[in-house]
């Protein structure tokens, strides 16, 4: 696909007229990445921001014995470490390559100078990040309050809402992340994923063949989650 057709996609260049799209094609680097290579780590100065255009990113926070907390999965057409633009410049979390891809790098001095002549971009800006912001949001209320049962029916039905295929009343979907990432994603151990992912087989919401889930009652998934 071409750069100005995924770059256009994306919510903080939505709206663009042709010449302002153009100005940002311009100024994007085309990298790619590995499996499990790192963008950049935690601390680091933030030089500019990202937007993925194929393959998926994990946000995450490394503690001091090495435990691994993912903050949000980034997937094709998101923008990420916006950040930059603000605080102290530094990334505030570690940005990991789920599997290979590419993304367009943005530097900070290139786009400043894109906000400083067209405010649409600076319009944008503030909605992707409080889009990001919404999300965080969600994320902390749900792991203050749901129990993992209702944690786990959430993300499905986010899964189910971004990438599913559905036929004769099932939904199918693939996990876009290893089990061990989604119960440190949602907040719980390994062994009390899996004990979740039994309960809702059990009792015919679901099925599960290693990372393809099958949504069998789409209703009793949502009562699950709160919705």
């Amino acid at each position: 696909m071409e750069t100005a057709q995924i770059i256009k996609k994306a919510l903080l260049f939505s709206g663009l007229e042709d010449e302002y799209l153009a100005e940002v094609v311009e100024i994007a680097v085309r990298r790619p990445f590995a499996k499990g290579e790192t963008l950049f780590s935690e601390g680091e100065k933030a030089e500019g921001f990202y937007l993925l255009a194929s393959g998926a990113i994990k946000l995450c926070k490394i503690s001091p014995d090495g435990r691994e907390k993912v903050l949000h999965m980034v997937h094709p057409v998101e923008t990420f470490a916006e950040a930059a633009f603000f605080g102290d410049g530094r990334y505030p979390a570690e940005a990991r390559g789920v599997e290979k891809g590419e993304v367009f790098f943005f530097s900070r001095g290139a786009f400043m100078g894109l906000l400083e002549r067209n405010p649409r971009f600076s319009v944008n800006l503030i909605a992707s990040l409080s889009l990001l912001l919404r999300k965080f949001a969600r994320q902390i209320e749900e792991l203050s309050f749901a129990d993992a049962p209702s944690r786990l029916a959430s993300y499905l039905l986010e899964l189910a809402s971004r990438k599913s295929t559905s036929f004769q009343g099932k939904t199918y979907l693939e996990l876009d992340m290893r089990k061990g990432e989604l119960a440190s994603r949602l907040g719980t151990v390994s062994e009390t994923l899996s004990r979740t992912f039994k309960k809702l087989k059990d009792e015919g919401v679901i099925e599960l063949d290693g990372n393809k889930v099958t949504i069998l009652n789409m209703e009793k998934l949502k009562m699950v989650a709160g919705k």
